[in-house]
């Protein structure tokens, strides 16, 4: 059995790994890298007008680079980010300085702030697009609009269809999170329920330009998937969102004004979403800036300076939460030497329970359950922005004496793990791991360390 002094060991090794990874992809410095070029197409493009829109959960870092940069030339703007996600989440960050800049609050007199809900989207989110749409349909030939994309934009950046309401919205967004539908799935559905999705942003704005700057949550690094594609072709269909709603059973579980639009988008009756081709984007620059790939790759330099022979198994890991944590057991178990294992992507979690939990906290419970009694594997699982599920952690960390320990006190793992409580299942044995928001959000991270 481990000591104790080991266990402390590894698992501050797994943090320092973790934020050299969030370093990577501070959404303040990727924007500020790109931001020589904005000016430039602003000064040769003669235009008149610098327009900023922005959504996500990185939304406030971004914007603040922008208005660092180029105060000089903003006229107006308006960003939409997650509940405690914007003022000072930096220094909240366990100290490690994620973010290098004193604060997120943006100083300019016209860059307008709206913190909303997510993953289901409210009020305060369609007050934010409400203003970001009134700002693009007064920009012309000679605007310049930058949209800066992050990862929970779908949630956050809300305009449910004419005839559809907020409560039906959020109502088949909860049906969609909890079915097991993955990001591509869900997003297919979104995009033809919103007047902003699915390249009709571009649509709103169009015909001023339009820079982008994107920092992916989405396996592959799909623009049209990312944040619901807003300024991207879409390469869903209406037909693909009813069989996305016919294959998890939500036919007769919706509301009627979503089928409604559904059926009728199949039929003609309603417009399809801007597809590739459409001279709209002739004006529009998608460009990534930030992805999974880049935090493994930083992730794994971290590993080898420590000493560990360090091995990306994947950056879009998919798949239910539980199988994926026992398949990387497996791997775990296979390796041999001082080892870093690592992974990145998304996986889901289908609910049946009545529990508190996330992906990457179900995830590492089942991990745990597999390793059970097994010296030198230690595992974290985390989400980059600091969020798992609907929970104040970011994921757990878990060894081969996690679920020792839990029988210990009297909890049956598979229990926790049927009715989708993780979160109370490591809060019971002090092995959540709570970051707070981050500022920046590519999808989850996999750390197993191995002796």
């Amino acid at each position: 059995m481990k000591t104790l002094k080991t266990d402390n060991a590894f698992k501050k090794m797994l943090e320092e790994i973790f934020y050299s990874s969030l370093k990577a992809v501070a959404p303040y410095e990727a924007v500020r890298y790109h931001t020589d070029k904005i000016r430039s197409v602003y000064q040769k493009g003669n235009f008149k007008k610098l327009v900023v829109a922005g959504f996500g959960k990185a939304a406030c870092p971004m914007a603040k680079a922008v208005e660092d940069e180029l105060s000089d030339l903003l006229d107006d703007g308006a960003v939409i980010t997650k509940y405690g996600h914007c003022e000072g989440q930096g220094s909240r960050v366990r100290g490690q300085g994620v973010n290098n800049y004193p604060s997120l609050v943006t100083r300019h007199p016209s860059l307008k702030i709206f913190e909303a809900g997510h993953p289901l989207p409210d009020k305060n989110g369609i007050k934010g697009t409400e203003e970001i749409i009134n700002l693009l349909e007064n920009a012309d030939e000679n605007t310049l609009v930058v949209c800066l994309i992050s990862g929970g934009g779908s949630a956050l950046l809300v305009s449910p269809y004419k005839g559809i309401s907020l409560s039906e919205k959020q109502e088949i967004t909860d049906l969609l999170l909890k079915s097991g539908a993955d990001i591509y799935e869900l997003n297919t559905i979104r995009k033809h329920i919103s007047k902003v999705k699915g390249g009709r942003l571009a649509e709103i704005a169009w015909p001023a330009k339009i820079i982008s700057l994107v920092l992916s949550d989405v396996i592959g690094d799909k623009l049209d998937v990312i944040a619901s594609g807003p300024t991207s072709p879409d390469t869903s269909t209406y037909h693909d969102a009813l069989k996305v709603m016919k294959k998890y059973g939500l036919m007769d579980k919706s509301p009627n004004s979503i089928i409604e639009i559904l059926q009728k988008g199949k039929s003609g009756l309603v417009p399809e979403t801007p597809k590739g081709g459409d001279k709209l984007f002739e004006g529009v620059e998608n460009i990534i800036i930030g992805s999974s790939r880049t935090a493994l790759d930083a992730a794994k330099r971290k590993a080898e300076e420590l000493g560990f022979h360090a091995e990306i198994l994947s950056s879009g890991l998919a798949g239910e939460a539980r199988e994926v944590g026992k398949w990387l057991a497996e791997k775990a178990k296979e390796a041999k030497g001082a080892r870093c294992v690592l992974s990145g992507g998304e996986t889901t979690v289908t609910v049946k329970g009545s529990g508190l939990g996330g992906r990457n906290m179900e995830l590492a419970l089942a991990f745990a359950m597999e390793i059970e009694d097994i010296d030198g594997i230690t595992l974290l699982s985390a989400g980059t922005d600091g969020t798992d599920g609907p929970t104040d952690a970011a994921g757990a960390i878990v060894n081969g004496d996690t679920v020792r320990k839990a029988k210990a006190a009297g909890l049956a793992p598979m229990e926790y793990l049927n009715n989708n409580d993780s979160y109370n299942f490591f809060k019971e044995i002090d092995g959540l791991f709570i970051t707070g928001p981050t500022g920046t959000n590519v999808m989850d991270l996999q750390i197993a360390l191995i002796e």
